[in-house]
């Protein structure tokens, strides 16, 4: 069988493979939403075989390596999103991988049948890339959107009840019971941590794998209710009152999602539309130019080949991120293995980080490390400076070695290009193409014979050509052929690294040492929406404490670390310094975080150790969450009309870039160049 039918079959059992994933995804997720409702046994024997193969699949993944890898990092996506049971959330990870897996074989099968060669591996890492990134982020999406809608419905279900019952564990569990889907089970588990001997511990756990703030200060608030009671104020139940500013904020994310899904839905398919157009335009200027094709096949094409799938991956990436919802980005999770850690440890690597690392007590070892706190990084300078460093070599490195691969492709192609005509338009006859070719491989026998010298003289190019031709040479073709071969020669000894090209080498590795910091960089400022949202979140939970009778600002302290993320560590310090001086720890606390709004938390915290009580201190909290709320509107508001304008410009990118560097751009050059060519001839007439 030929390479196209082997694909072709290929093809048929990847689609085949598809449908019966697809199928059992269908069942498995018609199970799911009827739950409790009658179904056939044969229906639930075949459902449980089903989630049997993909939990046989997952426990045979995890052991093979590099497989178990990529399972458990699809596992650790979605466990953020899911409150299901360990055996269901394999069967969803198991399902996730395997269409991920399916797409890529029968992409890659249409793409190596299209664009056979170096750019099927190119095209294949490209699509492997987008798709996984895809199906994730669709996957975690639509869970994300879903679990919001259904906690709305939760909220108002728990609110019916506690009016009914005056108590929020049965609020909590009849309206567990009423309604259906991911929100069911995530109040159970809250239900289960609230009602356990070991309440704190339990909550503890659920905080660790909240899927968004929003249940977790839910959770958090029926604790202090359940622990301290209602209290009734002037505005009515604390417990109602939290519940209602909940529910606000989830509008508000909801309609947030709703209206950048709008403006920018389809952008993603616009950016990856060039990917299946290059080989298109290309045929198409080899046909109608076929001077084109010294550009396509030099070393010029690739680089801008290349440059055209980096910004497509580039563009996308930021396409993804820009429709993101950044809800569980930063969680406190201490890793077992920090390989940055583990190469530290090598003397050689600890000699040369000395010697690059700032030294403690300047300013930039002072900014360094806040840098490294505010983004939550949890790695020593040391440890930094160690990824720096191997982001550095391999840039290094990775450069060197296109830059090396670039010229044994130039070489290839100086070697192997048909002899071409000065005619740019129209393609070239049968007769004269194959003339052509017969004409270059005899210049590649003449340039391997005389070993690649440069030096080569014109009589020994022409009594090589003399020996090596079949044919007999006529006097104006060996008049044409000498100067030819040694352009040829000389171009070929030109392709080498240079020293030049050795700076553009360190010049790479230096954007690539500088990348990591700029990326903290971002990371702050990304962070500086989140931090707003959990000093709001503070708030909320100072409002409900702030009521309860015989309240310290310890108590506050512990409560508001409970529930910190960003802020964790600064408010761990401030506890244990706490019984050493308060106001010291809070004062050292205020200093550590300089965002302005948790200052402002942390001033009224201080004056809550003087005469005045805690309620006295918070009097004005209602106004401030209430201009907070419509602050973030107006910022969300900015921020979606931003980003529908990035989304447009980033979107369409690609697709510039492929007709402008992969087309127009040539075209012009090759005009210039042959119109050159023509103005030579015309003066020696």
């Amino acid at each position: 069988m030929s390479l196209k039918e082997w694909l072709i079959v290929l093809l048929l059992i990847s689609l085949t493979g598809l449908l019966l994933v697809y199928g059992f995804i269908l069942r498995a997720n018609r199970r799911q939403d009827e739950q409790g409702m009658y179904k056939p046994v044969s229906k639930i024997q075949n459902l449980a075989s089903i989630n049997s193969f993909f939990a046989k699949s997952y426990h045979v993944g995890l052991k093979i390596p590099g497989v178990s890898h990529y399972i458990l990092l699809m596992r650790k996506k979605l466990s953020y999103q899911q409150g299901m049971s360990e055996y269901l959330l394999r069967c969803h990870t198991m399902k996730l991988t395997f269409t991920i897996w399916i797409s890529f074989i029968i992409s890659g099968c249409v793409l190596l049948s299209f664009q056979p060669g170096i750019s099927f591996i190119i095209l294949s890492l490209l699509v492997g890339i987008i798709i996984n990134s895809l199906f994730l982020d669709m996957t975690v999406a639509r869970y994300e959107r879903k679990l919001l809608s259904e906690m709305v419905e939760l909220f108002a279900d728990v609110r019916h009840k506690y009016h009914q019952h005056g108590m929020v564990e049965e609020a909590l569990y009849e309206a567990a019971e009423s309604v259906t889907g991911e929100a069911t089970r995530h109040a159970m588990l809250i239900y289960t941590a609230l009602t356990s001997t070991n309440p704190d511990e339990e909550l503890e756990r659920y905080y660790e794998t909240a899927p968004n703030r929003f249940l977790k200060a839910f959770a958090g608030i029926s604790y202090m209710v359940m622990e301290f009671g209602d209290q009734d104020t002037e505005h009515g139940s604390v417990f109602l009152k939290g519940i209602s500013s909940l529910t606000q904020e989830i509008h508000l994310e909801i309609l947030r999602l709703d209206k950048l899904d709008y403006l920018l839905k389809g952008l993603n398919v616009i950016s990856l539309a060039p990917v299946f157009f290059t080989k298109p335009i290309e045929k198409w200027a080899r046909s109608s130019f076929p001077t084109m094709n010294d550009f396509y096949d030099s070393k010029m094409g690739v680089i801008v080949l290349l440059s055209i799938y980096v910004i497509i991956i580039a563009c996308y990436i930021l396409l993804q991120q820009l429709q993101r919802n950044q809800e569980t980005v930063f969680r406190v999770s201490e890793k077992k293995k920090i390989p940055e850690k583990q190469m530290y440890r090598w003397k050689w690597m600890r000699v040369i980080v000395s010697s690059f690392s700032p030294r403690p007590g300047t300013s930039s070892y002072n900014s360094m490390v806040r840098l490294l706190r505010e983004t939550n990084t949890h790695l020593k300078i040391e440890w930094f400076l160690v990824r720096r460093l191997v982001c550095f070599a391999m840039c290094f490195v990775f450069t060197i070695g296109s830059i090396q691969f670039l010229h044994l492709l130039e070489q290839g192609h100086l070697v192997s290009k048909p002899v071409m005509s000065t005619t740019i338009f129209g393609e070239l006859p049968a007769e004269e193409l194959a003339e052509s070719r017969a004409w270059s491989e005899l210049d590649e026998k003449v340039m391997r014979d005389l070993n690649m010298n440069s030096k080569s003289t014109s009589e020994e190019i022409e009594q090589s050509l003399l020996e090596l031709s079949q044919d007999h040479l006529a006097k104006e073709d060996l008049l044409n052929a000498v100067p030819r071969i040694m352009d040829k020669l000389q171009a070929w000894n030109r392709e080498v690294f240079k020293w030049w090209e050795l700076l553009i080498s360190f010049g790479v590795g230096y954007v690539g040492y500088q990348l990591p910091v700029l990326l903290l960089y971002i990371q702050r400022k990304v962070r500086s929406m989140d931090m707003r949202h959990e000093v709001y979140q503070f708030q909320t939970v100072i409002s409900i404490l702030r009521e309860m009778d015989r309240m310290s600002v310890e108590e506050i302290l512990e409560w508001l670390n409970r529930f910190a993320v960003i802020f964790k560590t600064p408010i761990q310090k401030c506890l244990l310094h706490y019984e050493h001086g308060p106001e010291a720890a809070l004062e050292e606390l205020k200093q550590e975080v300089s965002l302005p709004e948790f200052q402002r938390v942390v001033d009224k915290l201080l004056l809550s150790l003087g005469a005045i009580t805690i309620k006295e201190a918070f009097d004005d909290l209602e106004g401030q969450m209430s201009f907070y709320f419509e602050q973030r509107r107006q910022e969300y508001a900015k921020l979606i009309e931003t980003k529908a304008e990035w989304g447009r410009m980033i979107g369409f990118t690609p697709m510039y870039a492929l007709i402008f560097l992969y087309l127009v751009v040539p075209l012009i050059a090759v005009s210039f160049t042959q119109m050159n060519i023509y103005y030579d001839q015309i003066q020696k007439i």
